[in-house]
């Protein structure tokens, strides 16, 4: 009797044998987050000038304030040159001097051409007038560029700015005695803005496949990526990063947060279960479900699923029932 009735539960197992898991997939792509990511960043000026005299003289004024916006070319400081404008009147005079006896040498020349070819006088004398007009002619050159000089030296008395600036500070004052080298302001040369970030070493590879936006006082500002920096900040272990502002910029000095939306996929933290002490996701094919553990994945946060395809069938209902390779059906 009792061997009758094993083979009866023998016979019957097949029927009795529970029917695959039913679960529910959904493509990677659809369910992947793509987490926003943030770096400190700051508004740097390629340029911060400290423009100086260079001459010696008395500052006559300083018609710029600090804070101030300036164009490129406007005054930033005037010197009391009254020697140095005396001095380049000399030098325009000694030009005019040398330039007239350079024409009354010409014409001498000309005459006495005019006579030696009518024998009147000798070819020394013809060969001296030449030497005339030559030694003329190298005293105006000498003088032209003498005049040049002085006016140079004028033009120096005139301190402008290289580009459309920021003053930043000013650094002397008006009635002071400038020698060559007296810085006399500063300025945050605006024409030249870029961003400068610190980024962790796995950030700086992906910037490339981002749309950053530079974030400051509540507005933001499109920047460009221009360059990652090779080296490594031994003390930070970061790597800094500079941006170009596609439109305006912010003023130098600016600090805010670097914005950007992570490129890599993650997988939600709901979707992970864990098998054999390794966090990961059940996967479909065909019908079967296959464990793939996530390196690096921690309980409650979302997981990078860099490994995985994006048309991968993620397991969404009925996970923590299944084991690696066991047979499912669809819902």
């Amino acid at each position: 009797m009792r061997l009758a009735l094993c083979l009866l539960a023998l016979m019957c197992a097949p029927v009795l044998a529970a029917p695959p898991p039913a679960v529910k997939s959904r493509p990677l792509s659809e369910l992947a987050l793509h987490l926003q990511r943030e770096a400190s960043a700051q508004v740097v000026s390629l340029n911060l000038a400290k423009l100086s005299a260079e001459l010696a003289a008395r500052i006559g004024s300083i018609p710029v304030e600090v804070g101030q916006r300036i164009k490129k070319g406007a005054v930033v400081a005037q010197l009391e040159c009254a020697d140095t404008r005396i001095a380049a009147q000399r030098a325009q005079a000694t030009l005019e001097s040398s330039q007239a006896r350079h024409k009354l040498a010409q014409l001498q020349l000309q005459r006495s051409t005019e006579l030696a070819a009518k024998n009147f006088i000798s070819g020394d004398a013809l060969d001296t007038k030449k030497t005339e007009v030559a030694v003329v002619a190298a005293e105006v050159r000498l003088n032209t560029a003498a005049r040049a000089a002085a006016q140079r030296e004028v033009g120096k008395c005139t301190l402008t700015s290289p580009f459309p600036a920021i003053v930043e500070a000013r650094l002397a004052q008006v009635g002071e005695l400038a020698s060559p080298g007296t810085p006399i302001v500063q300025l945050w040369d605006t024409s030249r803005m870029q961003l400068s970030v610190q980024l962790q070493a796995d950030d700086a590879d992906l910037l490339a496949q981002a749309r950053p936006v530079f974030v400051s006082q509540g507005r933001e500002y499109a920047v460009t990526l221009l360059r990652v920096s090779p080296a490594m900040n031994l003390a930070s272990r970061t790597r800094e990063a500079r941006f170009g502002f596609a439109k305006a910029a912010p003023a130098p000095g600016s600090s805010g947060v670097l914005r950007w939306r992570d490129p890599r996929p993650f997988v939600p933290a709901d979707y992970l279960v864990k098998r054999a002490n390794a966090l990961g996701v059940f996967v479909v094919r065909g019908t079967t479900a296959h464990f793939v553990p996530l390196p690096g994945a921690q309980e409650g946060r979302p997981a990078s699923a860099t490994s995985l395809p994006a048309n991968t069938a993620l397991v969404t209902d009925g996970r923590f029932v299944l084991q690696d390779g066991m047979t499912v059906t669809p819902r």
